[in-house]
Parts: C-alpha cells; sequence; structure tokens
C-alpha cells in the first residue's frame, strides 16, 4: 500500500530550506509538499488556504508557527489527518507580553531593520552552544530576507490572533510526535512536555545538542524519530 503522502509546514519567515535534507530523504518512499503559511493574516486563514488544496489524507508535520496552522487544521478538519508531529512550537494563545515583543519586531522591519528583526526572532542563544550556531542563525535571516516584509507582517498577526489550541491537542486521536531541541528557549522542553501530557500516546522527543533548529542542528536524530513516527500503527478513533 502507498505510503500516506507527507505535508510540511514551515515556521515564522521560514521556508523548504528549515527542513534541511528531511524533505529530500522522505520524498524517496511518499509525496512530500511544502505548505507555506502566507495566505491571510489569522492561523484559520492559513489552515483554510491549506485544506483547499491539500489531499484528503495526508500525515503533517508542522514546526514553529506552522504547528499552530496544524492544529488549526486539526480543529477543523481531523478526519483529514493522519498522523502528526509538532517541532519546535506551542499551542498557547500569545500573551501580552509576546504580542508586544512581536509587534517591536514588526517595527523594526518596517523601519528597513528587517534583518535585524530576524536576528531577534531567532537569537542566537534559542540555538545549541555550538561554533555552527551562527551560520544557522544566518541561514534563518536568508530565508526571511527572500520571504519579505509582508509575509512577515502577516504571520507576526496571526501568532499574535492566535487561539489556545489545548482542546485540540486532547481531541488528537493520530499518531503524534512531539519533539524539540533540548537548548531552545523559544519553544522550551518544558512547553513540549506539557503538550504531550495533553495528547492520547504522543511520543516525545527532547534532543541534546538541538536548541529551536533541531531539523537543521541534529538532521539525523529529527530524521530518524520522524521515522519510528511514520511507522506508528494508526490508532482506533
Amino acid at each position: 500500500m502507498m505510503s500516506e503522502p507527507l505535508v510540511l509546514i514551515p515556521g515564522l519567515m521560514c521556508d523548504a530550506r528549515v527542513f534541511g535534507t528531511l524533505m529530500r530523504s522522505m520524498a524517496t518512499e511518499r509525496c512530500v509538499t511544502i505548505a507555506m503559511p502566507t495566505r491571510g493574516d489569522r492561523m484559520e486563514a492559513f489552515a483554510d488556504s491549506l485544506l483547499s488544496e491539500l489531499p484528503q489524507r495526508f500525515a503533517l508535520l508542522a514546526y514553529d508557527l506552522g504547528g499552530g496552522v496544524a492544529l488549526e487544521m486539526v480543529r477543523k478538519a481531523p478526519q483529514r489527518i493522519t498522523r502528526l508531529a509538532l517541532l519546535s512550537t506551542s499551542p498557547l494563545a500569545d500573551t501580552p507580553q509576546q504580542s508586544a515583543d512581536r509587534e517591536a519586531l514588526l517595527v523594526k522591519a518596517r523601519a528597513g531593520r528587517l534583518e535585524d528583526a530576524l536576528r531577534a526572532a531567532l537569537p542566537l542563544n534559542a540555538l545549541d552552544d555550538t561554533p555552527r550556531r551562527r551560520d544557522l542563525q544566518n541561514g534563518y535571516v536568508k530565508m526571511g530576507m527572500d520571504l519579505g516584509v509582508e509575509v512577515l507582517t502577516r504571520q507576526i498577526r496571526a501568532l499574535q490572533r492566535r487561539r489556545d489550541q489545548q482542546a485540540a491537542l486532547r481531541r488528537l486521536r493520530a499518531p503524534t510526535l512531539v519533539l524539540c531541541g533540548a537548548a531552545d528557549t523559544l519553544t522550551p522542553p518544558s512547553r513540549h512536555e506539557f503538550m504531550a501530557r495533553m495528547i492520547p500516546d504522543a511520543e516525545l522527543a527532547v534532543l541534546d545538542g538541538a536548541g529551536h533548529l533541531p531539523t537543521l542542528e541534529q538532521p539525523d536524530t529529527v530524521r530518524a524519530a520522524l521515522q519510528r513516527w511514520l511507522a506508528m500503527p494508526y490508532l482506533l478513533k
């Protein structure tokens, strides 16, 4: 039987490059699609636009902001998602302080300082402390500069307006992986442990040697965790 299609949703100011070699390696076994959350300025709009174009049923891997989109898709169309992987993300609505911090990023970007805004969005201390982390941050900045200020505005607005998705976590009945880097300061392990406890039978993976970019910091370990996730048996609905 052909494996179900796999949909990957990137995070804030990211594109396919955030998944590194994962897309290429997984494409040998299944159809892999990158679904960009760029149309609209709410999680609901991102979810609606993607659901209108994706296959009827698919496995879903979501990173960072993409996790919020994925949970909105689960809320709207749970029967279409065969399995779910949530990487470096949070199910919670923004606090007033988080919303204000995001607004400060937009002020910088709109003043012609997009690069500064992107470095603030992914600070070095959100990555594991290795000689590679400056290069990884530079790669993130390159993705964001290519996407531009308008995409940043839409995605920031969606994050500021997102709903709390704890109820969606409790309703999940698909094989679910929750994964993060042990050194992630933006969406720390404690947040992922919280998510995993709320999801029935979820698998939790906290990776040493990784921060907020585990797919690029520890690609082989992430690939192994995803292969186990893709091999999990379906749960009875």
